[in-house]
């Protein structure tokens, strides 16, 4: 046998492989599918199908509150910086009682005390109301046109007293009550204890005339105040005070509170007859209130 022809073999080796033919492929455009029928597949128990499952009842599955630790407060744990960031945890000061302290139980004879008075203020009340105390006295029959029909004989006002007792009606017993405590406390900053009343009713012509018009004081339906008692025992006067550096702001206060409980409201500037006291009375009028 021959040996083999190595230059060939050679020669083969170098030679480049030939290149195969590229097929030439239409491009083919990308196809859309169709959204709207895309729908997600409903998931089948295929694991498990073989596994039995318990029967539970559901009023049975609750949430369980998760376990945590208090602190113990009679040593102050929960003053530590950490415990106090943990929400459902609240900080104490370490004196803080762990127990919440209840008022003992008053004793028969308050109870008793309060009652009374309680009871006291009702029967003293007039008018239907607890803040009014005075008796009623009825129809007070007069010369002429004067008179009450309902009196009543006021002596306390909103917890200030009248000095001396007021005979007039209901409605202007509520205008007083009115006034005093939107007048006279607010001004005095609370300190107001009494009134002193220069007139309540009287059958008398207005500015006590020898005649014209009868006042509203003989029907029971005015009062006449010259003066505001303080709890430290001084007074404010409407002579003195009205025009003084002192009690000036509080009386013309006052005065202007007037203006809408009562229909008349007349001081120091509406005339010389009462530049010394300021007169209330209930009239009505289809203007409104007369504040002068």
């Amino acid at each position: 046998m021959g040996l083999p022809n190595t230059g060939w073999a050679q020669d083969a080796a170098q030679r480049p492989l030939a290149r195969p033919q590229a097929q030439t492929l239409a491009p083919v455009a990308p196809t859309q599918p169709d959204l709207s029928s895309i729908r997600p597949l409903a998931r089948t128990p295929t694991v498990l199908a073989f596994v039995p499952r318990p029967t539970i009842p559901t009023a049975v599955i609750r949430p369980k509150v998760r376990p945590y630790e208090r602190p113990e407060l009679a040593r102050g744990a929960a003053s530590d910086p950490q415990l106090r960031a943990e929400q459902s945890l609240f900080a104490f000061s370490p004196t803080a009682p762990a127990v919440s302290e209840r008022p003992t139980v008053r004793p028969p004879a308050i109870e008793r005390a309060a009652q009374e008075r309680v009871a006291a203020v009702r029967r003293g009340q007039v008018c239907g109301d607890p803040a009014i105390q005075g008796e009623s006295i009825g129809r007070v029959n007069g010369r002429g046109a004067c008179g009450i029909e309902s009196a009543v004989r006021v002596r306390a006002v909103a917890g200030v007293t009248l000095r001396p007792s007021a005979t007039i009606d209901c409605p202007t017993a509520v205008a007083l009550k009115r006034w005093v405590e939107t007048g006279a406390l607010p001004a005095t900053g609370g300190q107001a204890s009494s009134l002193r009343v220069v007139s309540h009713y009287a059958c008398r012509n207005r500015n006590a005339a020898a005649s014209g018009r009868l006042s509203e004081h003989s029907f029971g339906k005015a009062i006449d105040i010259a003066g505001i008692g303080l709890k430290s025992g001084r007074e404010i006067t409407v002579l003195t005070g009205w025009n003084s550096s002192r009690d000036s702001a509080a009386l013309q206060r006052m005065w202007r509170a007037a203006c809408g409980p009562f229909g008349t409201v007349l001081g120091p500037n509406a005339n010389r007859f009462h530049h010394d006291h300021f007169h209330f009375d209930t009239a009505s009028y289809r203007s409104g209130s007369y504040c002068r």
